[in-house]
């Protein structure tokens, strides 16, 4: 008779992605949560100022958006609430065309900055989607539009807070940023669909 041994008892640990093990421990969702802070800091940085709104471009949403998706909504939220609160004890974490610190987050970028938990959760819906309907970029599509929209959205209505008509807000805080908008979703949605299968166990 012939004895065979294997190790495999149910899930063998190679068989889950290195990305998957962080998330299943709470040392490495931490690591996570500040590396993508990080992320969304070093592309706050790439920022041009434009001379009739008060609004740079960036592409802190872009990064906002690409780390729900990496992340999930749940683990996307919290880290854009930590990526906040890092900007408002005076981290450099903001775009350097702004007040800095905790006035950066009331000044006319403060609504932008503001909806980036939501919008992070939002797009971080990308993966349930694509479980669901089996399409990762359309998914990641989806989910990106809306957290931009609710980005904008939220920008727009805090600038007219501040005492701007519903016209010029629309002109300042949302017109500029369309097409910018759209190559930051499907480039988000690129490298979410492309590099999916490494790290969600359920897209293998």
């Amino acid at each position: 008779m012939q004895f065979s041994f294997s190790p495999n008892f149910g899930a063998a640990p190679a068989d889950v992605p290195f990305f998957e093990t962080l998330r299943r421990s709470v040392y490495g969702r931490i690591l996570l949560a500040v590396t993508a802070t990080a992320f969304v800091a070093a592309c706050a940085h790439i920022s041009v100022p434009l001379p009739y709104t008060p609004v740079p471009i960036v592409l802190s949403d872009f990064a906002v958006i690409l780390v729900g998706m990496v992340l999930g909504p749940v683990a996307g939220f919290w880290a854009m609430v930590l990526y906040l609160f890092e900007g408002a004890v005076g981290m450099p974490v903001f775009s350097p065309h702004g007040l800095g610190g905790a006035a950066q987050l009331v000044g006319p970028t403060g609504g932008y900055l503001i909806a980036y938990p939501v919008a992070a959760a939002i797009s971080g819906l990308a993966d349930t989607l694509a479980r669901w309907y089996k399409v990762a970029f359309t998914s990641a599509v989806l989910t990106g539009s809306v957290a931009v929209a609710v980005i904008l959205a939220s920008g727009a209505a805090w600038l007219n807070h501040k005492g701007f008509s519903n016209a010029s807000t629309f002109h300042i805080a949302v017109a500029p940023f369309l097409f910018g908008s759209l190559a930051k979703i499907v480039a988000a949605a690129l490298i979410f669909s492309s590099t999916r299968r490494w790290l969600s166990p359920q897209a293998r």
